[in-house]
Parts: C-alpha cells; structure tokens; sequence
C-alpha cells in the first residue's frame, strides 16, 4: 500500500541562525520525519529515511553527522553521505542518494517547501501485527 502524499503548504523549518555550522535539525510532518544540515551558509535537507534499510539515520536527535562532523552517517550500519547533495559514498548503499527535501529561502529563514512529495508514512510494526492478529 503506497500511502505517499504531496505536502499541501508551507512549514517553517528554522531560522539560519538558529543553528551552529555543521550542525542539524529535525522535523516531523505528518508522521515524516525530515532533518536539515548546516553547511557555511545553507541549509541541505533530507527525509530521514536511510537508502538501504529505510530506517532513521540518527541515533539520537538531530544528531546525523559523523565524529568529524563532514558527512551524514546512518547510524545502523554507518554509511556515509555527502552534505550537499545526499549521495552515499561509503557503505553497503553506496552509489544511492538520500531523498531530498525541497526548502525555500527567504532571507535567513527556511521553509519546507509547499506542492513537494512526500515520502510513505512509516509502517508501525506493532500496530500491523496486532491489525494482523484481528484479522486471523
């Protein structure tokens, strides 16, 4: 079942300097979780779904970079990705890119970006088996 939607309005995401460089932030839309990373002067945001498992990257909140603070690790089997455009250079999805969030800029303030896909809304495993479990 493909439950994806497209984002019907703008969300404010943050103010640039709200955070530090290097450093990200989370946000949760509709049961979606995105994150945006600082880099000098701009924002790169991404939905927080790894390539590989399509589980969250971070291991706690906002917390997605590696120990050098360069690149986005996933914290389950600690694949590399590139700040400025998601892609995976290192780990066993290497060669796949994040999915990326569309921002608008205005001055210093973010948003999400209205009329943008969204990505499926996570499963809840526990809520499926015991669905499943009704069902037999």
């Amino acid at each position: 079942m493909n439950n994806s939607s497209i984002l019907d309005r703008e969300i404010p995401l943050c103010n640039l300097d709200d955070l530090e460089k290097r450093q990200a932030i989370e946000l949760d839309i509709n049961g979606r979780r995105l994150f945006a990373v600082r880099q000098e002067d701009q924002l790169y945001a991404y939905w927080n779904i790894c390539p590989h498992l399509g589980i969250p990257l971070n291991w706690m909140p906002d917390r997605f970079l590696d120990l050098e603070g360069t690149l986005i690790q996933c914290s389950s089997h600690g694949a590399l990705f590139q700040i400025d455009d998601g892609e995976c250079i290192a780990g066993p999805c290497s060669g796949d890119r994040l999915m990326s969030v569309v921002l608008r800029r205005e001055e210093r303030m973010f948003y999400v970006a209205a009329n943008q896909s969204m990505p499926a809304a996570p499963i809840n495993l526990r809520e499926q088996a015991l669905a499943d479990l009704e069902d037999n």
